[in-house]
């Protein structure tokens, strides 16, 4: 988990895969947020209980080891931080039904780049807005 210490909003890129970590993670720079890698959903809770972060969108992927899974982690985001854009991605076709909040912006893998850099724009405009 990396933080570059600026006060800019951040995006959780949440992914066991670290190619795909990695990729989200140069993208979404590219839409000027920060970006806090984790590897489980229990990391990227205890970033947003941090507060000393803005966080401004979760990209989660629906499979990850340990307690919480990825659309666990889409439902407790939308419960205590509704503002925080929701990417949820996914190999299963099932996935889009299977207990995702309502408001959550499901991408099915492989996911187009140029729609996780339009989502992280959104991200940052509504951060910037608020």
């Amino acid at each position: 988990m990396a933080h570059t210490g600026t006060d800019s909003p951040v995006a959780l890129v949440v992914e066991e895969d670290e190619a795909a970590r990695d990729l989200a993670t140069v993208l979404i720079e590219e839409a000027d947020l920060d970006v806090i890698a984790c590897s489980s959903a229990e990391d990227a809770l205890a970033v947003l209980e941090r507060g000393d972060v803005t966080v401004a969108m979760v990209v989660a992927d629906t499979h990850l080891s340990g307690k919480m899974d990825g659309a666990a982690l889409a439902r407790t985001v939308e419960d205590r931080w509704p503002d925080v854009r929701l990417v949820v991605t996914s190999e299963a076709r099932e996935e889009r039904s299977a207990g995702l909040p309502p408001h959550a912006v499901y991408m099915r893998k492989p996911w187009l780049p140029l729609e996780l850099l339009r989502q992280a724009e959104r991200a940052t405009l509504t951060a910037r807005a608020a």
